[in-house]
């Protein structure tokens, strides 16, 4: 998909996801990153209760912090609290992947002076 057909398409979902949560969602909360998180009015008989998110900006699914993504997934019922996060957990980043902040090997930040790529057949 080209770039301008992706453009296009992001901007119809964007779209039909908020006319959708305008008529059907009941909002449940908000992270720290400031998506917001939305349930169904009205349950369909014999079905669980929809839930999504609506992104703050691209959407992003690594955006989503884990309390917000296991309630998103019927994991548990109700959110979790980011207050009962322990002093030793960082806070949630999303996927830093094609970034200047991705992970990159203690190895390989000198320049690569200490590293040696290994080769097949050497």
């Amino acid at each position: 998909m080209d770039r301008r057909a992706r453009w296009v398409y992001m901007v119809c979902m964007d779209i039909v996801t908020r006319l959708f949560t305008l008529l059907h969602g009941r909002p449940v909360g908000q992270d720290a990153a400031g998506n917001r998180y939305f349930t169904e009015r009205k349950t369909r008989a014999g079905n669980r209760q929809r839930r999504w998110v609506v992104y703050k900006g691209e959407p992003d699914a690594s955006a989503v912090p884990p309390e917000w993504h296991m309630w998103l997934h019927h994991t548990v019922d109700a959110p979790l609290s980011e207050a009962g996060r322990k002093p030793w957990q960082k806070p949630h980043l999303a996927n830093q992947t094609g970034s200047a902040a991705r992970y990159r090997p203690v190895a390989t930040r000198s320049g690569g002076a200490d590293y040696e790529a290994w080769t097949p057949g050497s």
